[in-house]
């Protein structure tokens, strides 16, 4: 991973990007992630339903993301969608900073026709995942959704987060899967979020 320090926008507020490059033997990614944007996405993971996710992980969550990723998807996309959730937590961490006036809590409940998904997130800096998902057996086109357990347990790790997804039912496994995503931006946008009431850090540690 690549890090570098926060800087400055022109009014002084800090710009809260992360930028993360990973190059493994199974992978190859580079991601550019803006907490502070607009929904703009340009992804390019070549697994056509993780793009289709993480497009609308972006544009509901108002983020800004430029990804390009490709592995050993001839022997299955687990390293790939793995290897995702990894850098997207950077990412995630490295926008962060030093977490200095967000709200830390961020909870959302999104429908997507029959299904319906609650997800609660903790910036706390202690990766924690609970994952409560029934999928039923069918892929969805060529894509295995338990697959998606590996890519929030990764990006719980790697971002620090605490982080609960609960379906609370769904029969269509596409809609299931869009129910979470969408929900997942909405709680980490709140979380995210920033409030000039907060001095420091949201927790009587002092720290996060």
């Amino acid at each position: 991973m690549q890090v570098r320090p926060a800087g400055l926008a022109a009014g002084g507020e800090e710009m809260r990007k992360g930028k993360v490059k990973r190059k493994t033997s199974e992978t190859t990614i580079s991601m550019e992630m803006d907490l502070d944007g607009s929904g703009r996405a340009e992804i390019d993971t070549t697994v056509p339903f993780m793009n289709h996710m993480l497009t609308l992980f972006s544009r509901h969550g108002l983020f800004d993301i430029k990804i390009a990723g490709k592995g050993d998807r001839d022997v299955d996309d687990h390293h790939l969608v793995e290897d995702l959730g990894i850098c997207l937590g950077q990412a995630v961490k490295e926008a962060l900073g030093s977490k200095e006036g967000i709200k830390r809590y961020g909870s959302a409940l999104v429908p997507m026709d029959e299904s319906l998904c609650s997800i609660a997130i903790d910036l706390s800096g202690r990766p924690y995942l609970i994952y409560h998902v029934e999928f039923g057996e069918a892929r969805i086109g060529d894509f295995d959704p338990a697959l998606l357990k590996e890519f929030f347990k990764s990006f719980s790790d790697h971002s620090g987060m605490t982080l609960h997804i609960n379906v609370l039912y769904g029969k269509n496994n596409h809609h299931v899967a869009e129910s979470i995503f969408k929900a997942f931006a909405w709680a980490l946008r709140r979380a995210a979020g920033l409030d000039d009431r907060i001095q420091g850090v949201m927790s009587t540690k002092g720290s996060l």
